[in-house]
């Protein structure tokens, strides 16, 4: 190849890399693959209940200050994730600035000998024409082969101006991506002047205080259910799911009971995460059916109503054995005392901020509710309270700190409609609507360490939120 294609070829090269350098790296920044660049507007707003809440109140009569603490949801500072890929998207920015800056050097270099080499082919080809008209004074061998090289050199013309518009074009990216880097920066801004990590350290931080605060909190009230939230959709329409309430920060261990009778296999997750994916760590054989959907997990153990029967069984997941088992004396079962929905629902065993309970009806109390206070290791009854509201007309019930919640209804338009304070032994007529999202609850438990409540609705494994009314414990108090 003569000299002047080399060039040519090397003019092609470097063309051949640009056009390939576009169309790998730009759809990217004009967003036409995965990296999409968003306006300010569908930025994540931070939303209050992404944190704790606390609002504080006045006074009452005795001097204590009153205030209502909001346990928060489980997504704490939910715009991790878009303040890390706009880190990771100004990142690029900034690495294919540097690129285009290479190139555009490496362009300009290129672009100088363009400009040589097109001078000196017009050059050329004025002096052919002068040449030409004066042929006489060439030997015509000589000239026809100097055509000829001329002819070979005429197509590179109009790819040297091509050449040179590509190169204003790969200056007017420069100046684009430059605007884009700027643009990001102020969103930047606008998301939050603090680092991430600095950020994150300030909300553990807060938490550890604000869970230092819930410590000195006493026992609160029912004032909101909100939600919910669905974890998971498995299962028949009827079942149960539990975390342990008295389990510690780290074991977050999840057990699974699907139907409400026939049935002896308890499913074992190490995390909600495995729970949802389905990943299994352990399943239990239980020596004894169960009934309802009424089970509790509780300290290590899972207490359960034996099937066809008012006996209630402390089964220990740690050794696989029955550790105590006790007939609930006088209490229905089989159908007699069912919550609204029936499937041998006639003993609900729960547990809240104060231990372990059950709540059933009596012929003796002409089938109303019988909140019952058990001792954990014997299932001994301490002290048993009568209500006066009928069994079989309540959907679904609830112990928070010795009061008990009953829904009048398992479908929709149920809400709270009655509590009970073992407290004070008295009752009252609440108001307290949840959204019944799949009509049909046939599991409805408190959890004290994870302020929710669990619920089973109609195949669905769904989280409520609880607002509680707290008064906090001052010094004279202790």
């Amino acid at each position: 190849m003569s000299p002047p294609l080399l060039k040519l070829g090397a003019v092609l090269s470097t063309m051949a890399m640009i056009s390939n350098w576009m169309s790998q790296t730009l759809p990217s920044l004009a967003g036409l693959n995965t990296t999409r660049i968003t306006t300010s507007d569908s930025l994540t707003q931070i939303s209050p209940k992404e944190g704790w809440q606390v609002y504080s109140s006045a006074q009452d009569p005795d001097g204590r200050c009153i205030c209502t603490v909001v346990a928060p949801e489980q997504n704490l500072c939910s715009r991790d994730a878009k303040s890390r890929q706009l880190r990771q998207l100004l990142e690029k920015v900034q690495n294919m600035s540097q690129s285009i800056e290479v190139l555009n050097l490496r362009t300009q270099r290129d672009f100088q000998y363009v400009l040589k080499m097109e001078t000196q082919m017009k050059g050329l080809k004025a002096k052919f024409r002068q040449i030409e008209d004066d042929r006489k004074t060439l030997m015509t061998k000589h000239f026809q082969e100097l055509k000829e090289k001329m002819d070979e050199l005429l197509p590179l013309i109009p790819v040297l101006e091509q050449y040179k518009t590509d190169a204003k074009l790969i200056t007017q990216f420069k100046e684009e991506i430059r605007n884009l880097s700027t643009v990001l920066t102020g969103i930047q801004e606008e998301i939050g002047a603090y680092d991430y990590e600095e950020l994150h350290q300030r909300v553990l931080s807060l938490e550890t205080r604000l869970r230092d605060c819930m410590k000195k909190l006493t026992c609160g009230k029912l004032m909101k259910i909100t939600g919910p939230i669905t974890v998971k959709i498995s299962g028949t329409r009827f079942g149960a799911w539990m975390t342990d309430p008295l389990a510690s920060e780290k074991n977050n261990r999840v057990w699974y009971m699907d139907s409400y009778t026939n049935n002896k296999i308890v499913r074992e997750y190490k995390s909600i995460a495995d729970f949802v994916s389905g990943a299994e760590s352990r399943t239990y054989n239980l020596p004894f059916k169960w009934a309802g959907t009424n089970h509790v997990v509780y300290n290590g153990s899972l207490y359960f109503n034996k099937y066809q029967s008012n006996i209630i069984i402390k089964y220990s997941f740690d050794t696989g054995r029955v550790l105590a088992q006790r007939s609930l004396e006088y209490a229905g079962f089989h159908n007699v005392y069912p919550y609204t929905w029936g499937g041998f629902s006639d003993i609900d065993l729960m547990a809240d901020e104060i231990g372990l309970w059950a709540v059933y009806a009596t012929n003796q109390n002409a089938g109303n509710i019988v909140i019952s206070q058990l001792n954990q290791d014997t299932l001994e009854v301490l002290k048993s309270w009568s209500t006066g509201y009928p069994k079989r007309s309540a959907g679904e019930s609830f112990m928070i700190c010795g009061t008990l919640y009953v829904t009048n209804s398992h479908l929709t338009g149920a809400k709270v409609y009655y509590s009970y304070s073992t407290k004070t032994s008295t009752y009252e007529y609440t108001d307290i609507p949840f959204h019944n999202q799949y009509f049909h609850i046939s599991m409805l438990d408190y959890n004290a360490r994870d302020r929710a409540l669990y619920a089973w609705n109609n195949g669905h494994q769904v989280l409520f939120n609880v607002t509680l009314f707290h008064v906090i414990k001052t010094e004279d108090d202790t």
